[in-house]
C-alpha cells in the first residue's frame, strides 16, 4: 500500500487517554487522542467510530466496561488497526486526533456485527439523537484546551459513525450561523461509506455552508451508495458543498488495513487514493 505510516503498534501505543462529557449532560466519555510531535496549537479533527466499535475484534468481546477507574483489555493499545493508522494519519500531518468511544461508557464496547441495524440494543448508541451528541461533547473538549485551533476542527466517521458525522452538520444547519452555543461548530466533515437512509439520517438533505466529503464504495455490501449519492445531489440543490469519491470495485470498510480486507483489489486502490485526498481536502478546508 502507498503509506508511510508509523506501524500500527506504534500509533496504538502513542495515544493519550482523555476523559469528557457527552453533550448528553449525563454520559462521561473516553476518548484517544493522537497529538503530532509539532509544538502547538494544532487543528483538530474528531474521529468516529462505525458500529463495530473502537477497539479490536480480538479483544472488544472481552470488555464489560470502559471508562475511568475501570481496567479493561479495551483501552487505548487495543484500539481498531484502521482506528490507530487514522489516528497516527493525522497526528503525522500537524492535526491532533480525537477519538471518542461511545459504546464503552454505555456497557457495549463489544461493538456489533453486520447487519444489525434493526437491533434494539443499538437504540441507546443510535446515530440519529445519541452520538451526535458525543461528538458536540468532543467539540466543546477539543475548546476547553489551549493546544486546539478553535476554529480549526473538522469531523470523520466511518459507516455508523459517518452517519453520525452527517447529523452533527444536520443539527448545525439548524443552529444560527453554524454555532454550538457560543462556540464555532465543526468546520467540515468527512464521511466514510455512512448509512443514508431515512432510518440513519435526521434529514433528506444538508444545507450547511461547512464543506462535506464523502468517501463510498461501489460494492458496497452493507449501506447503499446510491442512497448517499442521491442525498449528496438534494444537499448540492439545498446549497451545502458536499464532495463526492465513488470507488469502483471497493467495499464496506475498504479502507480497514487487515490482509483479509486489502485481499480486495479494489478496496487497496480505494484505500491509497483516499489517504491522499483526505489531508488534501481537509487542508484545502482550512485556506
Amino acid at each position: 500500500m502507498a503509506t508511510n505510516l508509523l506501524s500500527v503498534a506504534t500509533a496504538s501505543a502513542a495515544a493519550k487517554t482523555v476523559y469528557f462529557n457527552s453533550a448528553d449532560g449525563r454520559t462521561a466519555l473516553t476518548g484517544y487522542v493522537f497529538e503530532p510531535s509539532t509544538p502547538g496549537p494544532w487543528p483538530a479533527i474528531v474521529m468516529l467510530h462505525g458500529r463495530g466499535g473502537p477497539y479490536s475484534s480480538n479483544v472488544n468481546a472481552d470488555c464489560t466496561s470502559v471508562g475511568a477507574g475501570t481496567s479493561s483489555p479495551c483501552n487505548a493499545n487495543t484500539l481498531s488497526k484502521r482506528h490507530a493508522m487514522w489516528g497516527e494519519y493525522w497526528a503525522a500531518r500537524g492535526y491532533l486526533a480525537l477519538l471518542p468511544d461511545s459504546f464503552g461508557p454505555r456497557g457495549k464496547a463489544h461493538g456489533f456485527g453486520r447487519f444489525t441495524h434493526g437491533d434494539p440494543d443499538r437504540a441507546d448508541v443510535n446515530e440519529t439523537n445519541v452520538r451526535p451528541l458525543d461528538a458536540e461533547g468532543a467539540l466543546a473538549y477539543l475548546h476547553s484546551r489551549n493546544d486546539v485551533v478553535a476554529g480549526q476542527i473538522y469531523l470523520q466517521g466511518w459507516s455508523n459513525g459517518g452517519s453520525t458525522a452527517l447529523n452533527v452538520m444536520i443539527r448545525q444547519d439548524n443552529q444560527q450561523g453554524n454555532q454550538q452555543g457560543n462556540q464555532a461548530g465543526y468546520r467540515g466533515a468527512i464521511a466514510f461509506y455512512p448509512g443514508c437512509g431515512p432510518s440513519a439520517l435526521l434529514a433528506s438533505k444538508i444545507s450547511n455552508t461547512a464543506p462535506i466529503a464523502m468517501f463510498l464504495g461501489a460494492d458496497d455490501e452493507e449501506v447503499s451508495p446510491v442512497r448517499c449519492l442521491r442525498f449528496a445531489d438534494r444537499s448540492r440543490q439545498a446549497g451545502s458543498p458536499i464532495d463526492v469519491t465513488v470507488y469502483a470495485g471497493a467495499t464496506h470498510g475498504f479502507d480497514e488495513p487487515s490482509s483479509r480486507r486489502q485481499s480486495t483489489p479494489g478496496n487497496q486502490a480505494a484505500m491509497d487514493d483516499a489517504l491522499v485526498k483526505a489531508i488534501a481536502i481537509v487542508n484545502g478546508w482550512k485556506k
